[in-house]
């Protein structure tokens, strides 16, 4: 690998670089991921479709992020983040911009498409990546305040979607998202500075990886990710049914699913002050557990434990976010950071995308105890982790 050495940046603009990047993540995240929750629904019925459709093409952009995200990482550990960052940006406005114009199912398609291109370059592994070329090793808590920022993208999100879709339709929201994407989060991409060595070394080399990259490392790393997001995905698609099927009334079960978002921020936050001289293996270890204990609880407690589980089950998804930025990192050091990112996090977009269908399909079977099926896959990311050693 060839390139200048990582510049360390004084506090201030390390804060400016962690602030831009989170806004534009933020952005990114409540202009794509976050949509569908709000305007499947009228996007489906303005098509004369079922909101299935608008689900499925969804999905496929999932599929479509996790082909594209090694070939991002690697080109971002070869030519730094700002461009493809920047590139994610015009996309998404592109796909955005298609979704306001389609008619039917082709362009629903194209339109997921360009999303999911651009996801695959955009959000929170090209990100990570980015910074890893920036601060080297020192990423970590760059990594920890993007996240921190972002983690209110759906606060944000769900809310504006929802808003402008009452005042100019669907079809404006999705053009007012494409316009944001151009006019905020792409000059927020655009500052940042470059960074394409995984290290600072004096000499302009680069150092060696703190630990060689181990076969049965990076399969058990992407076990345990894929474990993640497949049971945050299943818990976001359907949670306050899972809650209603425990036994909560309708009330209880919003209130206690609206507590997922604060619930991830605050774990994030005691990951950045008390857990940040932690090795992030054991972060990850006590963020693995979170999903687990949270199931125990709502299987023998049932309704009266509703408020329980989501508060420890999204405080074990928060922590589980950074450390699948800082735990590559910590064990194979920061060079390749990014082509490895983007093939640990592969088959974790996969089982995203395929996570509210197979558990949908576990609630019409099983009912509430279909949880346990998350619980069981959650428990055995945590023996995977065990079997890790720094």
């Amino acid at each position: 690998m060839t390139g200048s050495p990582v510049r360390r940046l004084a506090p201030g603009q390390t804060k400016a670089v962690v602030a831009a990047l989170g806004v534009a993540q933020t952005l990114s995240w409540a202009s794509t991921y976050y949509i569908p929750a709000v305007l499947a629904v009228p996007m489906a019925r303005d098509l004369g479709l079922s909101p299935v459709w608008i689900f499925a093409a969804f999905s496929g952009a999932m599929i479509v992020s996790a082909v594209v995200a090694p070939w991002a990482g690697a080109r971002i550990d070869r030519l730094g983040g700002r461009g493809l960052l920047v590139a994610s940006n015009l996309i998404f406005a592109a796909g955005l911009v298609v979704l306001a114009m389609m008619q039917g199912p082709w362009m629903l398609a194209m339109g997921w498409l360009l999303l999911g291109l651009g996801m695959g370059i955009g959000l929170y592994e090209a990100a990570f990546a980015t910074l890893a070329g920036i601060y080297g090793k020192d990423a970590r808590s760059p990594i920890t305040g993007i996240t921190l920022i972002a983690g209110f993208a759906s606060t944000v999100g769900w809310p504006l979607s929802a808003w402008m879709d009452a005042q100019i339709g669907w079809r404006g929201a999705c053009l007012v998202w494409a316009a944001i994407q151009i006019l905020v989060a792409l000059p927020l991409n655009a500052i940042l500075p470059t960074g394409t060595q995984p290290a600072l070394a004096k000499d302009g080399q680069l150092p060696e990886s703190e630990s060689p990259p181990q076969r049965s490392t990076m399969i058990l790393l992407a076990y345990v990710f894929a474990v993640s997001l497949f049971c945050s995905t299943a818990l976001a698609s359907h949670l306050p049914r899972i809650l209603e099927m425990a036994g909560a009334s309708v009330a209880v079960a919003i209130a206690a699913a609206a507590l997922i978002g604060p619930a991830q921020v605050g774990a994030r936050l005691v990951e950045f002050g008390l857990l940040r001289r932690v090795h992030p293996l054991m972060s990850a270890r006590l963020a693995a557990m979170g999903h687990p204990l949270a199931v125990v609880a709502l299987g023998v407690l049932g309704a009266p434990a509703a408020y329980a589980f989501t508060i420890i089950h999204g405080a074990g998804n928060g922590v589980m976010t950074i450390a699948k930025g800082t735990l590559p990192l910590a064990l194979f050091g920061p060079g390749g950071y990014g082509f490895r990112q983007g093939l640990l996090n592969a088959p974790a977009r996969v089982m995203q995308a395929l996570a509210p269908v197979i558990f949908g399909f576990a609630l019409e079977r099983f009912g509430a105890d279909a949880i346990w099926l998350t619980g069981a896959l959650g428990f055995t990311s945590v023996l995977a982790l065990m079997l890790i050693r720094r």
